[in-house]
């Protein structure tokens, strides 16, 4: 554990403040690591893993370089996801509420174009996005990079695996070459270094090991008959019972599949893959991420930027193809202290892949029985939280003030009754507790937002 506090930093004292009245007093190893560079001004490449403090340390770089009085962008953060997008921006504002009038904007796909067009001619020092609609902006010349001092590029490896190469080379050419260049991943490819070195200038390399370890995460492994795996999955959800769960799947098609199978069982599931429209992935996650679903069933690259703070299981229905993979994937439980559970289903032939991941881990692992057939009669069990759909979004001006004060005014249901609140372009998503469903549909189908009645329904299925 890293003990450096970040009070040994040359940071603005508005931002050193705000860090600490945020309860965050050491830095992680990342953090440590990476921070002393970057302030100094230097282009960096870190790698860590997922929940390893690396937004923050990329954050603070780029917050403390910030002239607040000059709108213009300043600093540009590419991200392969929408959701690690905005996940990034609001840990950017988050960081940063103390510097008066700061403006961080996202600029992705899977929004209308228009009104981000509006949005860049009010002024904005930083810019956070995916290289897809940041490279159409640029195209578009509706976006000046003329004035960016630095340049991030997060989770790089998976930008380079979902095909951003040409998009991403398209956009530095419209930057100034006198930049910082920030660049972070988990995994560092071949492909990485042949970019690096084409776009960074005398790079600092820092690796973090992972902050995860066998106190946090206790790791199962199973051999099972490729037949049985699907029974295999259901003993385990049933054995361990975890309020939220991914389970990995190689490719598309099983994912489908699989979800589609569990639910056949009664179980709460949800898929994530690349099929998905963005509005349809947009409820997937955000019901996975508010406990009104258990088990999200998905592919790698369709859960990269997937942030769940008290993940309790992941299991590996197909194993991962590779051992750093692998790492990543049990890396999303066990996060911040918190205990989790890595189940992972292998067949004979597929023991060499066990093989590497034990070299990786400089562990040796056993395969352990399948818990007793009899589970099978247990019946599934569900997830604490509903969702409740509202057909007004921010084109409507529906703030999450507004649903929440229609479901506890007068005669309506407790403010510990209701979770996550997610307003999205042209509809809004709230949680509430399952046995408060039926009085938060009334309250809000009875009620007005806004002045206006909009219509309301429980997701399912």
């Amino acid at each position: 554990m890293n003990d450096t506090p970040f009070s040994t930093l040359k940071l603005n004292p508005a931002l050193l403040d705000n860090v600490l009245s945020l309860g965050y007093e050491a830095m992680t190893p990342i953090q440590a690591l990476s921070l002393p560079p970057i302030l100094a001004g230097k282009d960096v490449i870190a790698q860590g893993k997922t929940g390893s403090g690396k937004t923050a340390a990329f954050s603070l770089g780029l917050l403390q370089g910030l002239h607040i009085r000059r709108f213009c962008i300043q600093a540009l953060v590419l991200c392969p996801t929408r959701e690690l997008a905005d996940q990034v921006a609001n840990e950017i504002r988050k960081l940063g509420r103390t510097l008066n009038n700061l403006k961080v904007l996202t600029l992705c796909g899977g929004t209308p174009f228009g009104p981000q067009v509006g949005s860049l001619e009010h002024g904005n020092h930083v810019v956070v996005g995916t290289p897809g609609r940041i490279a159409d902006h640029l195209r578009r010349e509706t976006l000046d990079l003329s004035n960016l001092q630095i340049l991030v590029l997060d989770e790089a490896d998976r930008m380079l695996d979902m095909g951003f190469q040409a998009e991403i080379e398209a956009i530095i050419e419209q930057t100034p070459t006198q930049r910082q260049t920030l660049l972070f991943s988990a995994t560092f490819p071949e492909q990485i270094d042949t970019i690096a070195q084409r776009i960074m200038n005398d790079p600092v390399t820092v690796q973090a090991i992972s902050t995860h370890d066998n106190s946090t995460i206790q790791q199962h492994f199973y051999q099972v008959e490729d037949s049985d795996r699907l029974t295999a999955l259901r003993l385990l959800l049933l054995e361990f019972r975890p309020a939220s769960a991914v389970v990995f799947c190689n490719t598309k098609v099983n994912t489908a599949a699989v979800a589609d199978e569990l639910r056949g069982h009664g179980f709460s599931v949800l898929a994530l893959h690349g099929d998905l429209e963005q509005r349809d992935r947009d409820q997937t996650l955000a019901r996975f991420a508010n406990k009104s679903a258990s088990i999200l069933v998905a592919t790698d690259v369709a859960a990269r930027g997937l942030d769940i703070d008290t993940l309790d299981a992941v299991i590996n229905y197909d194993i991962a193809r590779d051992a750093e993979t692998h790492v990543h994937r049990i890396g999303r439980t066990g996060r911040a202290g918190s205990n989790g559970i890595a189940c992972t289903l292998y067949s004979e032939k597929e023991r060499g892949k066990i093989a590497r991941i034990e070299l990786y881990l400089d562990q040796t692992m056993e395969s352990l029985p399948l818990p007793p057939l009899t589970l099978l009669d247990h019946p599934p069990y569900t997830p604490p939280m509903t969702t409740l759909q509202i057909d007004g979004g921010k084109k409507q001006k529906v703030r999450p003030g507004d649903i929440l004060g229609a479901l506890t005014g007068e005669a309506g249901i407790t403010g510990q009754q209701v979770g996550k609140i997610q307003v999205f372009e042209n509809f809004a998503l709230v949680a509430v507790n399952r046995d408060a469903t039926r009085a938060a549909l009334q309250k809000l189908t009875d009620g007005k937002l806004k002045g206006r009645s909009f219509r309301v329904r429980e997701i399912r299925g």
